[in-house]
């Protein structure tokens, strides 16, 4: 009897670590909330990718300084991702993934991540804006976003801000 109940242990083991290595692949990013010793990192993507438009660092010094803001980081700081609490709103004050990190699906772990923090405080609707034209649109649009208006000639180089929202 004991061989067998082993074996049957064995293979609740084997079949728990694929379950869990099969979620571990799924979820994939490691996110945590943002430090103060992680603002250079993000600035330095922040820049990358926002250009002209990145925030200058003390604006990421002021924002962690709020009880109504959450920001959190993921795989090393390869990508992170801001929200302000206005209840029952929220709003994704900025979300960004490294370059060299994009493509392998960073942005939507961060997103999901910040929708279901969004949900936890009992928001009920979530807010963002976004350039017209970035390809981040099509992710938003996936996670059931919707366009509530355009700011025309919004940004420095005159490009649109697409406003949208999701229902939480």
């Amino acid at each position: 009897m004991r061989g067998r109940s082993e074996r049957g242990f064995v293979a609740l083991l084997a079949r728990h670590a694929e379950v869990f290595s099969n979620n571990a692949t799924k979820r994939g990013a490691m996110i945590r909330p943002m430090q103060w010793w992680d603002i250079e990192q993000v600035a330095a993507i922040d820049l990358e990718v926002f250009g002209a438009t990145a925030w200058p660092v003390e604006s990421f010094w002021s924002e962690l300084a709020r009880d109504d803001r959450y920001y959190v980081v993921a795989d090393d700081v390869q990508g992170y991702a801001g929200l302000w609490l206005s209840l029952p709103d929220a709003d994704v004050q900025t979300i960004a993934v490294a370059p060299s990190a994009q493509g392998h699906g960073l942005g939507a772990q961060l997103l999901e991540h910040v929708m279901q923090h969004a949900r936890e405080q009992s928001c009920r609707r979530l807010h963002l804006e976004v350039k017209a034209g970035n390809p981040a649109i099509h992710l938003y649009e996936k996670f059931g976003f919707t366009t509530v208006r355009v700011r025309q000639r919004y940004y420095p180089d005159f490009t649109d801000a697409v406003v949208m929202a999701v229902a939480l």
